[in-house]
């Protein structure tokens, strides 16, 4: 992709200011163009990945998804193109929206569009395409949506359908509904999980959060906007801290063909105002993000997004996934709603929470630690309380980092007997330096896990219950990529025979572990010392003085205290 010099005064970090923005989405939309059908309706890329939706849902997918880039590009001519292939959808090419089908998602990216470029697209249609359009997307009304993010595509064409006067109690109750939905998920902080369970991910940004806040801000609705975007701003507390030094999202969750999609929160907290980062890291932490899958493969030698992570990768696909479906990656571009003259594009880049100091950070919501060393800009997240186990392994790993990814040899995990399996979590708290949870192995085998981090070190502590005598325990660590390097080692002398609270018998194993990219890091045994008493009690003692006392038994609370 060619793209601008680099301004390293403006953006000391990147060396991205708006104008590289531009040039991406510029050259990502002349790119798909070829592979537009001739009436433009579809676009059909290449690849042999068809989603379980088929071929004529994936190439609306094409159509909607590279719209909301247009869209958010504000390109007149690329959305006079547009405009012709909703003319010719509307008029029977496009698959009518119908319960917990593919076209309900793109049909709020259609809506979201329509809506942003009313003056530009919309209201320079004629009446005839305009009330088939308007008849297409009125089905999303009405249209039962997967319990999950699903229930805001409703919303966002409820959105539109109010706005221009068509079917206008039906969009009221469709966005009530969906907005009241999405009650049930909120488990406070600014975190929502995915539908019912505990199923925390991207979607929080990218949808969760993006849908209601849109909603509100182009409805000018203050109550919403005040209710939503307070949300999304605390959200954006933690989630800045999601990505590494070198730009990297965490590694974590679905749809991460989706790339840089997980920047959309960053700018719609600046649109909106609703966000309690600096204008310089707003945009560092974007830019970073844009430029770390830029220059790793993510758009092919035909100017496409590929299916994959970097480059083509099939292990981070679902069912859903199509030709067109990294284009959600358009979220991205939000920003540039933000006038070249807002103070996100002319405010010099600021560092990003994980190049600023060290930090071992207590999220509640999810119950997740983030920890980050500043001497190599690594984020790693000890995950003790977000649950999919139909998305394993981006879910059920105890830990992932933003330079590492879920290996299929199972890192990150307590083996029991052959069990890889982590089911049923039940979080167990988390704090200053810790977290902690319990979770089931096959039918019987309870696992009660403590992580501590300090720098980059982990002390990993799992008490295994339930395990008939002789069953061999295999702890893992890091699955190593992207130059980072890993250590796991027994604490040795530590693993001892318990008798838990029920009377059965528990076993005990302590672990060091750490994922560095430092060149010469000191011994782990330099870093922390650790004993173990006769009452599942570990203390351990840092480097720097600082003494933590841990108890943990099978059936109860962990307690943590310095």
């Amino acid at each position: 992709m060619h793209l601008p010099p680099e301004n390293r005064s403006l953006s000391p970090h990147t060396g991205y200011t708006r104008a590289h923005w531009e040039a991406a989405a510029d050259t990502l939309l002349a790119a798909v163009e070829p592979y537009a059908t001739e009436d433009r309706a579809l676009y059909h890329f290449p690849g042999a990945h068809e989603s379980w939706s088929g071929r004529l849902s994936d190439g609306l997918e094409g159509y909607a998804r590279t719209l909301l880039l247009a869209a958010f590009r504000r390109d007149e001519t690329a959305l006079q193109r547009y405009a012709d292939g909703l003319a010719a959808g509307v008029s029977g090419v496009w698959p009518r929206i119908e319960h917990r089908g593919q076209p309900l998602v793109e049909a709020a990216s259609i809506a979201l569009a329509l809506r942003l470029t009313r003056p530009l697209l919309w209201d320079r249609l004629d009446d005839g395409v305009r009330q088939r359009a308007a008849a297409w997307l009125g089905d999303a009304l009405t249209a039962e949506a997967w319990p999950c993010n699903w229930e805001l595509f409703p919303v966002t064409v409820g959105g539109f359908l109010q706005e221009i006067g068509h079917a206008t109690e039906e969009s009221r109750k469709a966005i009530d509904r969906g907005l009241e939905r999405i009650e049930d998920w909120y488990v406070g902080d600014g975190w929502y999980t995915d539908g019912d369970g505990r199923k925390y991910d991207y979607y929080n940004g990218w949808a969760m959060h993006l849908y209601p806040v849109l909603h509100a801000w182009l409805a000018q609705d203050e109550r919403l906007l005040d209710l939503y975007g307070g949300r999304l701003s605390r959200h954006l507390e933690d989630y800045a801290r999601l990505f590494g030094g070198d730009g990297a999202p965490m590694h974590q969750g679905r749809s991460l063909t989706y790339r840089f999609a997980t920047t959309a929160p960053l700018w719609l907290g600046a649109l909106t105002g609703r966000t309690p980062l600096p204008p310089g890291e707003t945009r560092r932490l974007a830019s970073g993000a844009l430029k770390y899958f830029l220059e790793r493969g993510a758009v092919d030698t035909n100017g496409l997004l590929t299916l994959g992570w970097h480059g083509p990768d099939e292990a981070v696909l679902q069912g859903y996934s199509g030709p067109a479906s990294p284009y959600w990656a358009s979220k991205g571009f939000l920003g540039l709603l933000l006038p070249a003259d807002h103070e996100v594009w002319t405010s010099a880049e600021e560092p990003a929470p994980a190049e600023r100091t060290d930090a071992v950070t207590a999220i509640a919501a999810p119950n997740w630690l983030l920890q980050s060393t500043s001497s190599d800009g690594l984020v790693r997240l000890h995950n003790h309380g977000s649950e999919d186990v139909r998305y394993d392994p981006y879910y059920t790993r105890l830990a992932y980092s933003t330079a590492t990814r879920p290996a299929p040899s199972y890192d990150n995990s307590v083996i029991v007997g052959a069990d890889p399996s982590r089911t049923d979590i039940v979080p167990l708290g988390v704090g200053e330096g810790w977290v902690a949870s319990r979770h089931s192995v096959g039918d019987s085998v309870r696992v009660t896990s403590v992580v501590l981090a300090h720098g980059a070190v982990e002390v990993r502590a799992h008490l295994v219950a339930g395990a008939e005598p002789g069953t061999p325990v295999r702890v893992t660590g890091w699955a190593c990529r992207d130059g980072a390097r890993a250590e796991i080692r027994p604490a040795f002398g530590l693993t001892r025979e318990l008798t838990g609270v029920t009377g059965e018998s528990a076993t005990l194993f302590i672990a060091l572990a750490r994922l560095t990219a430092e060149p010469q890091p000191a011994p782990l045994a330099e870093l922390v010392t650790v004993r173990v008493d006769d009452e599942t009690g570990i203390h351990l003692r840092w480097a720097d003085g600082r003494a933590v006392r841990v108890r943990l038994a099978d059936g109860e609370d962990v307690s943590v205290r310095a």
